[in-house]
């Protein structure tokens, strides 16, 4: 049995740091004069006091982890913070019952974006600025989970990515650290650059700070009922512009900052996802041209932004909507939940099955058929130029299989609970591609999780978790041979 205690530190340690951020939202609510800052006041505290106390029970005389412990940290991380992130919401937001509240800090933390609030116009702006926070924070970590644990310990063909990341097992905490303080400031930068693009738009300095959170994020938390669609215009562009930029590899970014463009440019990740948004983007474009065509100029550029946003915004995993697209047609709902399940680059804060599984998928079925054509034929699958081990390829389907299998059981779940077969397959795929709106009425673009069962929200709080540590770390740990080695 591994020895936990330095795991059990780094987690009290995440706990405590997590219940010093409440002071934010706190301060938000006392400039605002709104009595919910108690509410952050009475969690943040009990937040802390439990962090710290879990951090002295811990041991803090390692600076390495051993695979299993890796997995249990990274596991228990996202399942602990969302359950004290939810502390302000079940203190201070009167119609959240523990299960709502629940639901919107994983929704929060894994970046989803699925909401169950509803009147959020009318919230505090402490709740709201908590929202955006909880996705921050979830962005950031996923990126330096997918730069620093994933390659090191063989997670859904993650390795491929390990000299990318640098070579951290044996060492996963101090190279974590490096990684993550590279990624934290172009991180912050993009932020900060998504804050001001936003003002300049016309936003309020307090919207234009939650929004550029949540769309660096991927997250796809807004400040109104009616999402990204409060706005309209200029901000449509500039929100699907940083939408893309947070959804492409970090480690390009860091190196795009340091001077070298060269990478980015040529790296099959980068060409093959903006090859995937403005092939579905045009796809849905012509479709809406041809079902409901416009009269004049002005009503192409609308449908032309209306697209690319919602195209953007699906894709990347940040369910932001400006636009009812459930009532495009038939089509552009199909290509929508198609959308769900690509995702952007791995190394980015987006989410679902991700660009490069795809490419690596399609050049092993490629291999595959030259070696039928051609028996005696030496093939091998490569992928960036370089070739693509076995292990890799076992790793991707392994992952498919996973992702799907898991999506099946996910949406027979909803179903055995009463919930029609759009809402419980787009339910299931929302949560486990951690995209956000669904399909339907209910749980569309211009619907909300509020209706679902409390047993329905508790099924697609686990599928976030799923999806958000892609799969396998979560899956390994309820394997006995697992825990031996």
């Amino acid at each position: 049995m591994p020895d936990l205690r330095a795991a059990l530190h780094l987690i009290g340690l995440l706990v405590a740091a997590l219940g010093a951020t409440m002071a934010a939202p706190m301060l938000a609510d006392l400039l605002e004069g709104d009595p919910n800052w108690r509410a952050f006041g009475l969690a943040g505290f009990f937040t802390v006091l439990s962090g710290a106390l879990v951090a002295a029970a811990g041991g803090a005389d390692r600076t390495s982890l051993t695979k299993q412990e890796t997995f249990l940290l990274t596991t228990l991380c996202w399942l602990l913070l969302p359950i004290f992130g939810a502390l302000p919401f079940v203190l201070g937001v009167p119609q959240a019952t523990p299960t709502d509240a629940f639901f919107e800090a994983m929704s929060g933390f894994t970046t989803t974006g699925s909401t169950v609030f509803v009147g959020l116009d009318d919230m505090p702006p402490g709740v709201l600025l908590w929202r955006g926070m909880l996705q921050w924070f979830g962005g950031v970590g996923i990126v330096v989970m997918a730069m620093a644990f994933l390659p090191a310990l063989r997670v859904g063909g993650m390795q491929i990515f390990r000299s990318e990341a640098f070579d951290t097992f044996g060492k996963i905490l101090p190279r974590a650290g490096e990684i993550a303080m590279s990624i934290s400031w172009v991180y912050a930068g993009l932020t900060l650059l998504c804050i001001l693009a936003y003002a300049a738009c016309g936003m309020s300095v307090f919207d234009a700070v939650v929004h550029a959170m949540t769309t660096i994020s991927t997250g796809g938390f807004a400040n109104y009922d009616a999402s990204l669609g409060h706005f309209s215009g200029v901000v449509e562009y500039v929100s699907a512009l940083f939408m893309m930029l947070a959804s492409l590899p970090f480690v390009r970014l860091v190196q795009l900052a340091s001077g070298e463009a060269r990478p980015i440019w040529r790296d099959p990740q980068v060409r093959g996802f903006m090859a995937v948004i403005f092939g579905f983007a045009g796809a849905v474009l012509l479709y809406r041209m041809a079902t409901d065509p416009v009269p004049h100029a002005w009503g192409f550029e609308q449908h032309l932004r209306e697209t690319l946003f919602n195209t953007v915004s699906i894709l990347t995993g940040t369910g932001y909507a400006s636009e009812n697209y459930n009532e495009w047609g038939p089509f552009a709902a199909a290509a929508f939940f198609l959308m769900g399940l690509v995702g952007g680059c791995a190394g980015s804060t987006c989410c679902s099955v991700k660009i490069f599984r795809y490419q690596i998928l399609l050049a092993a079925v490629a291999s595959q058929v030259r070696r039928i054509h051609s028996p005696h034929g030496v093939f091998q699958t490569r992928w960036a130029g370089r070739p693509v081990d076995e292990e890799v390829i076992s790793s991707v389907m392994g992952f498919l299989f996973l992702f799907f299998m898991t999506l099946a059981v996910l949406a027979v779940a909803m179903g055995m609970l009463g919930h029609d077969i759009v809402t419980s397959v787009s339910g299931a795929a929302t949560a486990l591609a951690n995209v956000g709106p669904g399909l339907g009425p209910i749980i569309g673009p211009a619907g909300n999780f509020a209706p679902l069962s409390d047993e329905a929200k508790w099924i697609l709080s686990l599928g976030m978790l799923l999806g958000r540590l892609e799969l396998m770390a979560v899956y390994v740990m309820f394997v006995s041979a697992f825990w031996r080695n």
